[in-house]
Parts: C-alpha cells; sequence; structure tokens
C-alpha cells in the first residue's frame, strides 16, 4: 500500500517497530547514563582545579577526559547509578495495547 508521497506504508510501520526494540532502549538508556556520568565527574574534576588539586597542563587534561568518558562508560554498562533501567522502562510502551 502507498501513502500520500508515494511511499511504502508497511516500510514506516516496519521502521516504527524497530525503534520499539527494548534492545536499542536499553543501549540508549546506557548511553545517556554514562553522558551523566561523564558530566557529574567532568563538574567534579573543574570545581577543584583538577583531580585531588593538581591542575595539570593541555595535554593530561585531555587524557583524564578520555579517561573520564571511558570509566563512566564501563560504569554505565556495569550497573552505573542504576538510571539506565529506570529510563529504559520509562520509554519502552506498555505491551498488550
Amino acid at each position: 500500500m502507498m501513502d500520500a508521497i508515494g511511499s511504502n506504508v508497511s516500510a514506516g510501520a516496519a521502521t516504527a517497530a524497530r525503534v520499539d526494540d527494548p534492545a536499542k532502549i536499553k543501549d540508549a538508556a546506557r548511553q545517556f547514563e554514562a553522558l551523566l556520568i561523564g558530566q557529574m565527574m567532568k563538574s567534579m574534576h573543574d570545581s577543584e582545579g583538577g583531580w585531588l588539586g593538581t591542575g595539570g597542563d593541555e595535554s593530561s587534561s585531555s587524557a583524564m577526559e578520555y579517561g573520564q568518558e571511558i570509566f563512566a562508560q564501563a560504569m554505565a554498562q556495569n550497573g552505573g547509578l542504576g538510571l539506565a533501567d529506570l529510563i529504559a522502562k520509562g520509554l519502552q510502551r506498555p505491551s498488550g495495547g
């Protein structure tokens, strides 16, 4: 069946079904939690002028930012703050509706 624009309507329905994939929702929630954890760490780092008040140059700052990002991702993948589960539940459509 074709819609007014001439595209296949069933393809649009298939795309909508893929958007609601629980695995993709969970992955997006974990990525969001990792971003949130990373921002929290950056804020703690910036407020003290460096970890443990050490300051640092540009290269150590870049390395620290990368390390914080990797740590935040690993933390979120392993449960993190528990926000990913709550976010995923909030984003999933109720079944049977």
